[in-house]
């Protein structure tokens, strides 16, 4: 466990590093800076819709296990034996400047990457868990690395944060609470899980608050915070203080952006559907109604991934990524539907990029040039 004095200590850096730097221009948005001195979240705004291709990386724990970024819940892996991955996570050939190299090589303007995934494991420093990669074998936080060289090379950096699910808390919602996807579906109850009533998911709640301060102090320069999975929004909308988690954002970092796929309350910046441009996910919900229609006319980002379908790595479909043409035909289409493209890569175990898809976006970048369609 952390200890309280450590924790207080942590949270007073925390808090002097984010009023050093809250009105500091962000590297990528030097071209901006006028507008910024006007309106810092409409000048990121003008930016995101002028910068229209970004790299989606999922990594994690998962991907020691080859299966996909849902394989806790999928092979009903326990939380302990699951949590174990974290003795072997090791990411040796993660290199931070490697991918952003590869990210201007392909003509992406910002990178967007899983801080925190369904299975609880964060990617970042964080005083509120150990279940984390600095306190992991390999002590590196792969969040601050990336942040460091996307501002030295003026690329824009989105953090994902699994906001509506977390298989390791103990005080998410129950699948019996409303979403079967809350939890996996084991046969034996997990002495981890303590949730009983809906007044325990506070105490979830105030841990994801204390991670959100923790990501916008230590990388204040973040372009935004991208959330999902939306649909254990739409199951338990009354569990989720939306609004004043949105507050929390808008009031630490000014410029900062807010996505939640199609919506949670209508109050995000812009839209990002899964694939399909006019994907509805959870239409069946009012909430889902209407976040999606106040949302219809904001900027879009469509996200796809280079696998034929997970977003983790999935060693069964080595061979069968998307090549180069494919995604270029995939990046027009998107350009022709005003909308971005976040085209995903799913890091080998040890960190690396599989090598088909590094020849595809480089291959795709070099295609582009060709065509006059980036610079």
């Amino acid at each position: 466990m952390i200890s309280k004095v450590a924790a207080v200590i942590f949270a007073l850096f925390l808090f002097v590093a984010c009023n050093s730097e809250k009105t500091k221009v962000p590297d990528y948005l030097k071209a901006y800076s006028k507008e910024y001195t006007v309106n810092p979240r409409q000048a990121n705004l003008k930016w995101f819709v002028d910068a229209r291709y970004g790299m989606f990386i999922h990594y994690g724990l998962y991907a020691q296990l080859a299966k996909g970024e849902w394989v806790q819940l999928r092979d009903t892996i326990p939380v302990a034996e699951y949590a174990r991955l974290k003795d072997t996570f090791a990411p040796d050939k993660f290199s931070a400047d490697f991918i952003t190299d590869l990210a201007i090589k392909a003509g992406m303007k910002y990178i967007t990457i899983t801080s925190k995934h369904h299975d609880g494991f964060c990617l970042f420093r964080t005083a509120e868990t150990d279940f984390n990669s600095v306190d992991a074998p390999c002590d590196r936080d792969l969040i601050g690395e990336l942040a460091e060289a996307c501002n030295k090379k003026g690329l824009g950096l989105f953090l994902y944060y699994s906001y509506a699910a977390d298989w390791k808390h103990p005080y998410f919602y129950s699948r019996e609470a409303g979403w079967n996807n809350a939890r996996p579906a084991y046969n034996e109850p997990q002495p981890e899980y303590l949730f009983q009533k809906d007044e325990d998911f506070r105490i979830y709640v105030d841990y994801v608050h204390a991670q959100l301060k923790e990501l916008l102090t230590q990388y204040p320069t973040v372009a935004g915070i991208w959330f999902d999975p939306i649909m254990g929004l739409y199951n338990r909308p009354d569990l989720f203080p939306v609004e004043e988690t949105y507050a929390l954002i808008r009031s630490m970092s000014p410029h900062a952006l807010i996505s939640f796929k199609q919506g949670a309350n209508g109050d995000e910046d812009f839209s990002a559907p899964e694939r399909n441009a006019n994907a509805q996910v959870g239409s069946q919900f009012e909430v889902a109604r209407i976040a999606y229609e106040k949302n219809r006319n904001k900027p879009k980002e469509i996200c796809n991934t280079l696998q034929p379908h997970a977003w983790g790595y999935n060693k069964s479909t080595d061979g069968k990524h998307k090549t180069a043409s494919e995604l270029v035909e995939i990046i027009k289409d998107t350009w022709s539907k005003d909308a971005n493209l976040l085209m995903n890569v799913g890091p080998l175990p040890d960190g690396s990029f599989p090598d088909e898809d590094i020849n595809s976006l480089i291959k795709a970048g070099d295609i582009l040039r060709a065509e006059g369609l980036i610079k």
